[in-house]
């Protein structure tokens, strides 16, 4: 039987509730030395770990001055990065449902000083942020945990700029799942059991109104249904050819 939306925030809570008491006592993995360049993240504390599938400010274009939002912020990795690059004019804001993420976000940004991140608690799928506030928004393998992504791509939507755009990187699937695999919390908290197609990721961005959707790169498909890939979107208005 497919759980139920309270269900499957409930699970995913308590899976990254417990990876974030771990982060915390700095004996969590972390991908982070996989998917970052060792010079990006040498100055970050080991309590500033990855649980993603890419890295979204390698691709999203950050520029001096943006606005950058974080969705599924967890402790804070993809926030501090991108503070760096749009510097002291810029502003990022991290959001996460998790409370203890949330505290150990904070926890990092003290250690590291860092005055232009901020962290808010609310879900992807009705996001505290006005309406047409952000430029950018990243994520790191955070909207297939989600059980209504097509309220995330709307929220998306919402909060950004015209012209503002959408940089992911995301699990996405080659198959359909059995209903057995969407049914097993542990995938879903593993990020695979919410995951869809590729086209179907594509085709519900431009439903929520993206004039431009498309991915941009894949990870190694191997013979498993789930593989990472990245993924831009583009609010119309002062989108150019040169960025689509």
């Amino acid at each position: 039987m497919v759980q139920s939306a309270e269900e499957i925030k409930k699970a995913v809570q308590e899976h990254y509730g417990k990876r974030a008491q771990q982060a915390s006592s700095c004996c969590a993995p972390s991908q982070r030395e996989n998917l970052y360049v060792v010079d990006d993240v040498a100055d970050l504390p080991e309590t500033v770990a990855s649980y993603g599938c890419g890295n979204p400010t390698a691709i999203a274009g950050l520029r001096e001055g943006e606005v950058v939002l974080d969705l599924g912020s967890g402790p804070g990795l993809d926030c501090f990065l991108s503070a760096k690059q749009v510097g002291a004019t810029g502003r990022v804001i991290g959001l996460d449902m998790t409370q203890d993420m949330l505290d150990l976000a904070n926890a990092n940004r003290e250690k590291l000083g860092v005055t232009n991140v901020e962290f808010r608690k609310g879900e992807m799928e009705a996001m505290p942020v006005d309406d047409a506030s952000v430029d950018v928004i990243i994520s790191n393998c955070v909207i297939n945990l989600s059980p209504d992504k097509d309220a995330v791509f709307r929220e998306s939507f919402r909060v950004l700029k015209p012209g503002g755009r959408l940089h992911v990187s995301d699990v996405v699937l080659q198959r359909e799942l059995s209903d057995a695999e969407r049914s097993d919390m542990a995938l879903w908290a593993g990020c695979k059991a919410g995951a869809l197609l590729e086209d179907d990721y594509i085709t519900r961005l431009r439903a929520a109104g993206f004039a431009v959707a498309r991915v941009d790169g894949r990870a190694e498909i191997t013979d498993k249904p789930w593989y990472s890939a990245t993924i831009s979107a583009y609010k119309a208005s002062s989108v150019t050819a040169s960025c689509c």
